[in-house]
């Protein structure tokens, strides 16, 4: 077992219950949620609090001296050795729309480093562990990244981000990649897009600007399971970063749509 053993089981128990409070949601009084905060291309719930409300309590009791990093700025110490890392729904336009894809997405950094990563996917039941020097897991069983070779043959997903500039930014992008691949998806969780790539069912996840909360439990799985992310910080942005994360073998490939990236961040 990894030194992380203990922080890995309580984000499990985190995630899981966090799940469990989404799916009952989703399931049992969707027509009773809150908006807390509408905007053009995106959507904050009174259950996004409610969740991260929880899942704090379930770390913090445990690990009471760790921060929490999240959309809401760092609770604690900003210097602190351990960070907690949460998006408590990613997804949620798509829970609020009852479009069943959504997640929660927990991390944690010691000194910069992500050394645990736990995404659960509560409508489907899944869950992806990652502990740093061991096997990534979806619901217990080893993955690995895609073994395919060829751009032809890859599914990739494009996240286009929350605003026009970005989205305006991000379409050529996406125009070019839907010719080169044999299928181009936008699913509106960057947590689930690359959860999917550390476990193969997709070969790369690209997005010019997006939040660490989304993707920091996703990196560590993608580079766990053998593949390579690359994330650079947004320039302008705070706490923005693009991102390319795929299997190596098209990773040459995918270079003039990484490079792309990289300008327009």
């Amino acid at each position: 077992m990894s030194d992380y053993s203990q922080h890995l089981s309580v984000a499990r128990e985190a995630a899981l219950a966090a799940g469990e409070l989404l799916r009952d949601q989703a399931l049992h009084h969707h027509d009773e949620l809150m908006v807390d905060i509408a905007e053009a291309h995106d959507i904050k719930l009174e259950l996004d609090r409610r969740c991260q409300s929880l899942i704090e309590k379930i770390l913090l009791r445990s690990f009471p001296d760790f921060a929490i990093y999240g959309e809401e700025g760092i609770s604690g110490e900003s210097d602190a050795e351990y960070q907690w890392i949460i998006d408590p729904i990613d997804g949620t336009v798509n829970f609020f729309y009852g479009i069943p894809h959504f997640a929660i997405s927990i991390a944690l950094r010691r000194n910069k480093e992500i050394v645990i990563g736990v995404i659960h996917d509560p409508m489907r039941n899944e869950l992806w562990e990652a502990a740093r020097g061991e096997a990534v897991t979806l619901n217990g069983h080893p993955i690995q990244v895609s073994r395919r070779t060829k751009m032809s043959e890859s599914v990739v997903s494009v996240g286009l981000s929350k605003t026009a500039a970005t989205i305006e930014q991000a379409a050529p992008q996406f125009l070019q990649m839907v010719r080169s691949v044999r299928k181009c998806r936008l699913m509106g969780s960057a947590t689930l897009d690359i959860a999917y790539v550390a476990c193969g069912r997709l070969d790369a996840y690209l997005e010019n600007q997006i939040s660490l909360w989304d993707i920091a439990a996703g990196v560590l799985m993608v580079e766990m399971a053998g593949g390579i992310v690359e994330l650079k910080p947004h320039p302008a942005e705070p706490d923005k970063y693009s991102i390319v994360a795929c299997s190596s073998l098209i990773r040459e490939q995918l270079a003039v749509f990484g490079s792309q990236i990289s300008e327009n961040s």
